[in-house]
């Protein structure tokens, strides 16, 4: 047992200086003055300390990704640590660009490597093609029979490297995970990576409109790559849609019109957005690749875990966006729009993902995932099996 004493809470919401107790893997009370027999519990004075939910980061390339610079350039699986020290503890994985040489089932046996190693996971099935590239033959048996199987993802549109899926086969595709989640008791949400081609939202649009599917069933990501699309992001989640984030991203990027997450966020909620249809997610260990106008690649960078908080603490400090307004987008709200029980919240009977920051200066100096210290006064406690 774990009792965190006298630490200003958020759960996101504000809910002042608490006592924390943990047994196991869950939160048992979280209420002031809790009192605790010696010898029973490890008991840590928190004074200056914030804690918050762990982390859920939806859209990390586990086992890595890229290649769209040939072989050399396929990036590496991500560390423990990365995730640890970035204060996640909980991870979607996803695969991109590459099928073939990364698939379904290594992202699955990564996703139960990153559970024995002490953090919580699922996946997405499929990746950028359509038809979608399922583990037991179709999208519904992937939702229904395996366990970490959340949705479909993350399937490319308006990109030249998408499969240009016609309206029929998209919402099929849709129709699928849609019956999948409703049987299995999970989200069912078709992550949708968004390129940099004109149509923009315009197929998800197309079939919000001319189907019976509700427009929660996707979850378009890297809303923010460029003005154009973030424009209309803005007006499709006005609208009632979800929109997802990307906060790896570099100075070139930036440059060349990306919206920072932080500033972003700012722009959303005062354009009158609904905070609760905002994530954010870093497509860690992804390729972060710099096409020319001929589709042919410039330059390659890696996505980074680290980056969720560091644009979540900018939407802070520098964008001045409410603390626990910016803390849901991390927290609470994948947790809901995912399905993901026990996660993002700091409640009796939650699973005991906790992050803990440094009250001034809002750095991350301890991450506990499912009741275990992972690291602790900055000290990293725990590292990969190969780290």
């Amino acid at each position: 047992m774990l009792l965190l004493r006298n630490v200003d809470t958020f759960t996101p919401a504000p809910a002042g200086r608490t006592d924390i107790l943990i047994a196991g893997e869950r939160i048992i009370r979280v209420e002031p003055g809790l009192r605790v027999l010696d010898g029973f519990c490890d008991v840590v004075d928190a004074s200056g300390l914030v804690a918050v939910p762990g982390f859920i980061d939806g859209h990390v390339h586990m086992m890595g990704g890229g290649g769209e610079g040939g072989y050399a350039t396929r990036t590496p699986e991500l560390a423990l640590s990365d995730a640890i020290r970035g204060g996640v503890t909980t991870l979607v994985g996803c695969l991109g660009t590459d099928g073939v040489t990364r698939s379904g089932e290594g992202l699955l046996a990564k996703a139960r490597a990153l559970d024995d190693e002490g953090l919580s996971t699922f996946i997405y099935t499929g990746h950028y093609s359509v038809p979608v590239q399922t583990i037991t033959g179709s999208i519904e048996r992937d939702l229904l029979l395996i366990d970490k199987v959340i949705g479909v993802g993350e399937v490319a549109l308006s990109d030249h490297r998408s499969t240009q899926p016609t309206f029929d086969e998209f919402a099929r595709v849709a129709a699928e995970a849609r019956r999948g989640g409703i049987l299995s008791g999970k989200a069912g949400v078709v992550n949708v990576h968004m390129g940099d081609g004109p149509r923009g939202l315009s197929l998800l649009r197309r079939i919000i409109a001319e189907t019976e599917i509700p427009v929660t069933q996707f979850l378009p990501t890297h809303i923010n790559r460029n003005p154009t699309l973030f424009e209309e992001g803005i007006a499709y989640a006005k609208a009632g849609g979800l929109v997802d984030f990307t906060t790896s991203t570099v100075p070139a990027f930036l440059a060349q019109g990306e919206v920072k997450s932080s500033t972003g966020l700012r722009r959303m909620l005062d354009a009158g957005v609904n905070i609760a249809h905002i994530t954010f997610t870093s497509d860690g260990q992804g390729s972060l690749p710099d096409f020319d106008a001929q589709g042919q690649l410039r330059r390659l960078e890696i996505g980074r875990v680290t980056s969720l908080f560091a644009e979540v603490r900018d939407a802070v400090q520098q964008d001045g966006v409410p603390f626990e307004t910016a803390l849901q987008v991390i927290t609470s709200n994948p947790a809901r729009i995912l399905k993901l029980k026990g996660k993002g919240q700091i409640v009796a009977g939650a699973d005991a993902d906790l992050v803990l920051l440094d009250a001034a200066t809002l750095a991350i100096t301890g991450t506990i995932a499912r009741g275990r210290w992972l690291m602790r006064d900055g000290e990293l406690l725990v590292k990969g099996t190969f780290e």
